[in-house]
C-alpha cells in the first residue's frame, strides 16, 4: 500500500485558563490586590520571551494549577524592570498601566482545572534592555515560579556584515537568566544545508568567543544559551556573508510603482587603503527606470556606511512589469546588482502583498534552499505531515506557483512563475532516468492487489495475485499523445537537503533525495513513520530487502525498485495558480510570456486523471464487500470522477518491469472545481488527450455534487467517501449498516487517516471552499452558490476576527455525527442528521488567510458585504498583530511533541513499530531494529543537535510543553495572497478603511 500525504496539522488545543494577579505599589513592589483570592490557589508561571526582535518581542505566560481545585475567573498580574510597552495581546485580555501588567481570562477559557495549565501571549515594544519578570499573582495569590529559561540576542557579528575568507568571525551576545545564571552561550552557524555546526562557546560574561578561518559563503549564526537549571533559549537568526572584497547591496530585489521611487544602499565589504570610486550601470528592457547617483565614493573612514540609490520609476505604462538592472562595480570589487521591477500602482493591501513577498524572496531570510527549492518551512525542528521543516512538498511548490502568480498580476513581471515551474520539472517530476522502463508497463494489469490494514503492526502484508485489476485507460492515450511512457507528475515529498543521507538512488551524497514515509494503513501518523527511499536498491535498510519489507511480505525475495507517489491536491493547486495566471497575463496582453509554462501545466492535468480512479481499476460504486468485486473495463464503469487521496507509479530498478496505481478513497478537501473547470475549458490549460476534456467535465459535476452531499445541516462539509472500504474493499471490515452512498461510493467521516481524523482540521474546510469561492467567481455557477451560502454563515460563526480587541482564531477541532443522505442528484437529501461540532481555537495564520480568500471571492460574485467586511479584519489583524522579520507568525503551543519519545505500545498500537526480526541501518548508521527500543527521535538523532531542541528536551525532562512561532511556505503564500486578492476584488478599499 502506498500512501498519500499526510496533513496532520497537530496544534495543541489549550487546556482550560487559570491566571496570577499581582499589583504593584509605587515603589515597584509587589502587593496583595483588596479582591485578593482564596488561599487554595496554588500556582506555578513559566516567562518565555518565543521571539525577540530587537525592537520587540512576544511573551508567552504559562500558568499552572499545582493545588486539588481549579482556579476560577483568573487575574494575573506582574511587573516589567524596563520600558516594555504593551502592543497586543491573546488568549487572555491583557492591559498596561505603567510597569505594571494585567491579563484577565477570556471567557472561553475562564478557569483552570486542577493540574492543567494555560498559556496566554502578547506583543511588546522595548528599547534598551529586554529583561524578563520574576514574579507573579494569580487571583492575588504569588505563584512559586517555575524554572524561567535564559533570554540571549546575537550582538555580533551584526546582520550582512561581510568577511574574507579566513577570517575570524567576532561571536558576542548578551544574555540573562531572569531566575538564576547563565552558565553557557554556544554559538552554531548554518550554511544552506540546514545543518547546523557548533562554532564556538562562551562560559562566562560578555559570552565572547571567535569562529576562526572561515571559508567562503553565506551562513546564519545563532546563540543557544543555557542556565544553571539546564534551560535554554535560542536567539534569532543573523545572516552575514564570507567573501573577498566586494561591494554589497541591500536590499537585491526592489518593486517600484509607477510615478514613485525606491531605493537600496551600497556599501563595501572592507575598508580601502584610498578612496573606492563605485559606478552604476544600467541595463534591461525597461527604460523607464533609472536611479541616481551613478557614481558614489567610499573612503577608508565610511566603507561600511551605507549610501543610498534611489530609484525611480516614470508613468509609461507600456513599461509595467518590465525590469531594469543596476550594477555597482570598481576596480579590486565584486560587483553587486540590484533587480528592479516597475508595477502599475497599488493599494495598501497590495503593499502588503509585495512586503510579504520580499520577505520570502530574501535569500537570507531562509525560505529556500540553496539549489532554489522551497523548504516546508524556514525552521528545521517542526512534525507534522513532513517530519522535518526543511523537507519539501509539491504542496510548498504548488503555493509558491501561487505567489508568483500573483506577483505576476501586481507587477507585470512572470520571471518568477516560469522559474517556479522550471524548479519544479527539474527537482521533484521524475526524470526519465529515473523512472527506467515505463515502457513495459501493461495496462491490462496496471499492479498486483496488496490489502491496507487498520494498524502498523499488522504490517508487512502479502500481495495477492488472485484478487481481479481492472484496465487502465489513461495509459495508451497518454503515450500516444506525448510520445513517452513516462510519467509527468511530481513526487509528493523530497528531502531537500538529504538529511537522511539516502541521496538520489541511494548514491548517498546528491542533493535533493525523493523520499516517503506513510505506508501502513490509517492509524500511521508521522509519529510512527519509517522514512524510506524512492529508489530502493538495497544499501539501506534491510540487506536484502532494504525498507520494502517493512511494508509488504515478499516472501524473503525482493527486487530492487523505485516508487513515487503523487499528491492530487497540489497537482491541482498547481492548476489553479497556472490559471490565474493566464487570467492576469491575458489582461495584460502578455500569454505568450507564459504560454510554455501553461502548456507544462496542461499536461500535468492530462496526467492527474490518474487520481479519479480506483486504486485498482476496479469499477466504481460496486466494489465495498469483497476483493472479489469486478474489475473495471473502461472509464464508464471505473472512473470515481472525484481527486483521491493520491496515486503511484513505480517499476523495477533495471527497468523489467512497472506498475501503476490510483487512490480509490476521496477528500473533500482535495477537491478542486475550479482546475477542473479549466482543464475542461480554458483553451491554454486543456490538455492534449483527446478525452481530457471531457473528463473534466465530468468531474467537474461530480465534484460540485459532492460537496452537496457532504453538508452538513450546519454548512461546513463532511469527511469523503470511498471505493474500497478500509483499504482492503470491505475483505477485513463491511461498511456501517446502512452507510450511506454517493453513486455507491460509502461515506466515510475521516476517509484515508485517522491519527488525527482527517477531517477535524478546520484548515480542509477553507482550502476546499476557496476552490469553490474561486470556481463561482469566475463562473457564478448557482451550483456553488447553494454550497457556499450555507459554509460562509456557518465559517463566520465558528470563527473570530475583532479588530477592537485584534482576537483573530479559528475552530481547534472539528467533530462529526451522524451521516448525509444517500445521494439523489435529481432531489438532493437535507441532511438533516448529519452535523457538525466545532470546538477549541486557534490561531492558524494561514487557515485565516484561506478563510479571507473564500469571503473575498464569494463576496466580489454575491455583493455580500458582511464578508467582505469579515475577510478585511482577518487582514487587517494579521498585519497589524502577527508581523515579524520573516513574515507572519503566532505562538503554537505543540503538546504533541511529547511523542518524540514514545515506544511502541501494542495496546493503544502507537508509538514506532517494527516487525519481529527485522534490522536495517540508515545511511547515517543509526540501526532500526525489532529489539531495539525504536521512536520517532531514536531513527531522527540528528534532531537533538537543532538549535531549538532544548525546548523539546525540556518538556520530556517535565517542563512546560514547548512554544514555536513556525513560517511555513504554505501558510505565508496563504497569506499573501489573500493581500493580494482583497487588493484586486476591492481595489478601493484601504486598510482600516
Amino acid at each position: 500500500m502506498r500512501r498519500g500525504h499526510l496533513r496532520a496539522r497537530l496544534l495543541a488545543l489549550l487546556s482550560s485558563a487559570g491566571a496570577l494577579a499581582l499589583v504593584a505599589t509605587g515603589g515597584g513592589a509587589l502587593a496583595m490586590p483588596t479582591e485578593a483570592a482564596a488561599a487554595t490557589v496554588s500556582c506555578s508561571v513559566t516567562y518565555a520571551d518565543t521571539n525577540d526582535w530587537g525592537s520587540g518581542f512576544t511573551a508567552g505566560v504559562t500558568i499552572q494549577d499545582t493545588g486539588t481545585a481549579a482556579i476560577g475567573n483568573w487575574v494575573l498580574t506582574y511587573v516589567y524592570a524596563g520600558n516594555q510597552t504593551l502592543s497586543s495581546g491573546w488568549n487572555g485580555t491583557w492591559s498596561q498601566s505603567g510597569k505594571n501588567v494585567t491579563v484577565t481570562a477570556p471567557s472561553y477559557a475562564a478557569s483552570i482545572a486542577a493540574g492543567a495549565s494555560y498559556t496566554t501571549n502578547a506583543n511588546f515594544n522595548y528599547s534598551g534592555a529586554n529583561t524578563a519578570p520574576t514574579a507573579f499573582a494569580v487571583n492575588g495569590t504569588v505563584c512559586g515560579g517555575a524554572d524561567q529559561p535564559p533570554t540571549v540576542s546575537v550582538t555580533s557579528p551584526t546582520p550582512g556584515q561581510v568577511f574574507q575568507p579566513g577570517a575570524t568571525v567576532p561571536l558576542a551576545a548578551t544574555a540573562a537568566d531572569p531566575d538564576g545564571t547563565v552558565s553557557k552561550v554556544d554559538y552554531y552557524a548554518s550554511s544552506g544545508t540546514g545543518a547546523q555546526t557548533l562554532i564556538g562557546t562562551a562560559t562566562a560574561a560578555p559570552w565572547t568567543a571567535g569562529w576562526a578561518n572561515v571559508a567562503a559563503g553565506t551562513y546564519s549564526i545563532t546563540a543557544v544559551a543555557t542556565d544553571n537549571a539546564g534551560l535554554t533559549t535560542t536567539s534569532g537568526p543573523v545572516a552575514i556573508n564570507v567573501t573577498g572584497p566586494s561591494i554589497l547591496v541591500n536590499p537585491n530585489t526592489l518593486t517600484v510603482q509607477q510615478g514613485s521611487t525606491g531605493s537600496f544602499g551600497v556599501t563595501l565589504s572592507s575598508a580601502p587603503s584610498a578612496n573606492v570610486t563605485v559606478a552604476l550601470a544600467r541595463s534591461g528592457s525597461d527604460t523607464d527606470l533609472s536611479a541616481s547617483p551613478t557614481t558614489l565614493t567610499f573612503t577608508p573612514s565610511n566603507w561600511n556606511t551605507a549610501q543610498n540609490v534611489t530609484v525611480t520609476a516614470g508613468t509609461s505604462a507600456s513599461q509595467v512589469g518590465g525590469t531594469a538592472t543596476f550594477t555597482a562595480t570598481a576596480t579590486g570589487y565584486g560587483s553587486a546588482s540590484v533587480t528592479a521591477t516597475e508595477s502599475a500602482k497599488v493599494s495598501g493591501y497590495d503593499q502588503y502583498f509585495l512586503d510579504l513577498y520580499s520577505k520570502i524572496k530574501n535569500p537570507n531570510n531562509g525560505y529556500f534552499s540553496p539549489l532554489g527549492i522551497p523548504y516546508h518551512s524556514v525552521e528545521t525542528l517542526i512534525v507534522e505531515a513532513p517530519d522535518y521543516g526543511h523537507e519539501t512538498t509539491s504542496e510548498t511548490y504548488s503555493y509558491w506557483l501561487w505567489l508568483e502568480a500573483d506577483y505576476g498580476r501586481v507587477t507585470g513581471d512572470w520571471s518568477g512563475f516560469n522559474n517556479a515551474w522550471t524548479n519544479l520539472e527539474t527537482y521533484m517530476i521524475p526524470s526519465h532516468a529515473q523512472q527506467p522502463g515505463q515502457s513495459t508497463y501493461n495496462p491490462a494489469k496496471p499492479a498486483t492487489y496488496g490489502p491496507e490494514l487498520p494498524q502498523p503492526d499488522q504490517y508487512p502484508v502479502k500481495l495477492n495475485s488472485a484478487v481481479p485489476v481492472g484496465t487502465d485507460p489513461l495509459a495508451a492515450e497518454l503515450t500516444s499523445t506525448y510520445g513517452t511512457s513516462d510519467m509527468y507528475s511530481p513526487a509528493w515529498i523530497m528531502d531537500t537537503d538529504n538529511k537522511y543521507g539516502f541521496g538520489t538512488c541511494e548514491d548517498g551524497t546528491s542533493k535533493p533525495s525523493l523520499i516517503n514515509s506513510y505506508q501502513r494503513g490509517p492509524e500511521e501518523s508521522v509519529w510512527e513513520t519509517i522514512p524510506q527511499p524512492d529508489c530502493d536498491v538495497f544499501k539501506y535498510g534491510n540487506s536484502s530487502s532494504g525498507f520494502l519489507s517493512l511494508f509488504n511480505d515478499g516472501g524473503g525475495s525482493y527486487a530492487k525498485q523505485y516508487k513515487y507517489t503523487d499528491a492530487p491536491d497540489a497537482d491541482a493547486r498547481l492548476v489553479q495558480a497556472a490559471y490565474w495566471a493566464d487570467t492576469y497575463a491575458k489582461a495584460q496582453g502578455k500569454s505568450t510570456v507564459i504560454s510554455g509554462t501553461l502548456a507544462k501545466a496542461s499536461k500535468l492535468g492530462d496526467y492527474l486523471r490518474y487520481a479519479l480512479y480506483d486504486k485498482y481499476f476496479k469499477q466504481a460504486g460496486n466494489c465495498n464487500g469483497s476483493t472479489t468485486c469486478p474489475a473495471g473495463t473502461s472509464k464508464a464503469n471505473e472512473q470515481l470522477g472525484l481527486l483521491t487521496w493520491y496515486f503511484a507509479w513505480g517499476g523495477a530498478a533495471d527497468g523489467s518491469w512497472s506498475w501503476r496505481i490510483s487512490g480509490s478513497t476521496a477528500h473533500q478537501g482535495y477537491q478542486n472545481p475550479l482546475a477542473a473547470w479549466a482543464l475542461a475549458n480554458d483553451p491554454n490549460l486543456t490538455p492534449k488527450s483527446p478525452t481530457a476534456a471531457a473528463d473534466w467535465s465530468s468531474s467537474l459535476t461530480k465534484q460540485l455534487q459532492f460537496f452537496r452531499w457532504l453538508q452538513s445541516s450546519e454548512g461546513a462539509i463532511a469527511g469523503g467517501a470511498t471505493n474500497s472500504w478500509g483499504g482492503n474493499y470491505g475483505d477485513v471490515s463491511a461498511p456501517p449498516t446502512g452507510d450511506p452512498t454517493f453513486y455507491g461510493l460509502y461515506y466515510d467521516w475521516e476517509p484515508e487517516y485517522h491519527d488525527p481524523a482527517s477531517n477535524s482540521w478546520f484548515g480542509f474546510q477553507t482550502w476546499a471552499m476557496e476552490r469553490v469561492a474561486e470556481y463561482y467567481y469566475a463562473t457564478g455557477d448557482a451550483n456553488a452558490k447553494v454550497v457556499l451560502d450555507k459554509w460562509v454563515k456557518w465559517a463566520m460563526s465558528v470563527s473570530t476576527a475583532d479588530p477592537a480587541t485584534g482576537t483573530l482564531t479559528t475552530p481547534g477541532t472539528l467533530s462529526w455525527t451522524g451521516a448525509p443522505d444517500t445521494w439523489n442528484a435529481t432531489s438532493p437529501g437535507a441532511n438533516a442528521s448529519l452535523h457538525v461540532t466545532a470546538s477549541g481555537s486557534a490561531t492558524d495564520l494561514g487557515v485565516a488567510g484561506s478563510l479571507a480568500k473564500t469571503l473575498t471571492y464569494y463576496a466580489a460574485k454575491s455583493g455580500d458585504t458582511t464578508s467582505r467586511d469579515f475577510a478585511q479584519h482577518i487582514l487587517d489583524i494579521v498585519h497589524s498583530k502577527y508581523s515579524d522579520a520573516l513574515g507572519y507568525s503566532a505562538p503554537e503551543t505543540r503538546t504533541d511533541y511529547s511523542r518524540f519519545t514514545q515506544a511502541y505500545d501494542p495496546t493503544t498500537h502507537q508509538g514506532l513499530y517494527v516487525p519481529p526480526g527485522w534490522t536495517g541501518t540508515y545511511p547515517d548508521g543509526t540501526v532500526l531494529s525489532s529489539t531495539n527500543t525504536n521512536t520517532f527521535l531514536s531513527i531522527r538523532q540528528w534532531y537533538k543537535n537543532d538549535p531549538q531542541w532544548s525546548k523539546v528536551q525540556t518538556y520530556l525532562n517535565g517542563g512546560a510543553a514547548p512554544v514555536f512561532n513556525y513560517h511555513r511556505f504554505w501558510a505565508e503564500a496563504d497569506i499573501a495572497t489573500a493581500f493580494d486578492s482583497f487588493a484586486q476584488l476591492f481595489p478601493t478599499i484601504t486598510p482600516g478603511g
